[in-house]
């Protein structure tokens, strides 16, 4: 992939992902619905990302290398991280990391001591 390509597709993904994710919001929103924007906006990055890029390569015939599958990865964080501009979304997304990694944690702890 070149670097050409990388960027117009960023480009053009996160676009698309932050409108579709401000829609899904706005449908919860309307349902009275709580939900989580940084995960809705992974699922978009998920399937706007990937798809995209996978279309992408199928259209222009660039072959499948490792590299290309890695590329397809780093497109999908890339887009995620494009649709929550904002710092208050990120920072979202790192306090609920720094929640889940302790109870994780305590969970081999206890594992652990059982044995």
């Amino acid at each position: 992939m070149t670097v050409t390509l990388f960027i117009s597709l960023f480009t053009i993904g996160s676009m698309a992902c932050g409108l579709i994710t401000e829609a899904v919001k706005k449908a919860y929103e309307n349902a009275d619905k709580q939900y989580s924007a940084n995960i809705i906006a992974l699922v978009d990055a998920l399937v706007v990302g990937g798809l995209g890029t996978v279309v992408a390569y199928m259209l222009l015939n660039v072959e499948w290398t490792v590299n290309n599958i890695i590329c397809i990865v780093l497109m999908i964080v890339c887009i995620w991280l494009g649709a929550m501009l904002g710092f208050d979304k990120i920072k979202q997304t790192l306090e609920q990391i720094a929640v889940i990694i302790p109870k994780t944690v305590e969970d081999k702890e206890e594992n652990n001591e059982d044995k």
